[in-house]
């Protein structure tokens, strides 16, 4: 598999020592293994995992300022938080999940993959913006959630000169456009939009990076699943 993925990785301008490679092949072993117990993931399949998890986390890897702290919300079974890790240890990353097994999980890959600087905490992200308001210079998820819902969930935690990336795969022009009064009211502005073309699987990811140009209003995040049943329109 370390061959494999460096070689794919080169093909997206992204280089991977045989520590990183190593690293890569351990986290997809225990991924698999703790699958079976977990329901972590759907895509299990060696070249899959390359393609939809470990190289796609990875595409929004060149754009994250050195040194920068980076949450990484919804975080599943570690994507994008764990390969951007990988990738930049110097990034200090929290994953943020509210489900229990899945932090156990992510937090036992961490020791057994030996990162430092990058812990999973289990809890609500609305609960967990109110004690790290504007925190952090970027807020990263690959959640499937519109944009309007994302905004609100991602840009309270970023500090004013900061990004929230929203991973998205399609129909981004329509949700772009429905969701700009949400990132207006959270103090964002569409910035960089990315569409990359990963022809091996025929998909097509598009990065949209939000820019935080000012403060957001206190009361956001509300609350009681308000952010989906109810999103600012």
């Amino acid at each position: 598999m370390k061959e494999k993925l460096k070689h794919v990785f080169k093909k997206y301008g992204i280089e991977v020592s045989q520590t990183q490679a190593q690293q890569f092949e351990t986290y997809f072993k225990f991924l698999v293994q703790e699958n079976e117990k977990f329901n972590l993931t759907a895509i299990t399949q060696e070249d899959d995992v390359i393609f939809k998890h470990f190289l796609d986390s990875c595409l929004a890897v060149k754009y994250i300022k050195n040194s920068s702290a980076v949450v990484d919300v919804g975080s599943g079974a570690g994507f994008p938080g764990i390969p951007l890790k990988i990738m930049r240890p110097d990034l200090k990353i929290i994953l943020l999940d509210s489900l229990q097994k899945r932090v156990n999980f992510l937090n036992q890959t961490i020791e057994l993959l030996g990162l430092k600087d990058i812990t999973a905490i289990h809890m609500r992200v609305e609960d967990f913006a109110k004690i790290n308001f504007q925190k952090f210079d970027y807020a990263t998820s690959r959640a499937v959630a519109q944009i309007n819902t994302l905004s609100e969930y991602l840009l309270p935690l970023v500090k004013v000169g900061g990004q929230a990336i929203m991973y998205k795969s399609q129909r981004v022009n329509e949700e772009l456009e429905q969701g700009q009064k949400a990132i207006s009211t959270l103090g964002g502005k569409v910035g960089n939009i990315q569409e990359i073309a990963i022809h091996e699987i025929d998909s097509q990811r598009i990065l949209v990076f939000i820019d935080k140009i000012k403060t957001t209003p206190k009361q956001y995040p509300r609350g009681k699943n308000l952010p989906k049943t109810k999103p600012i329109m």
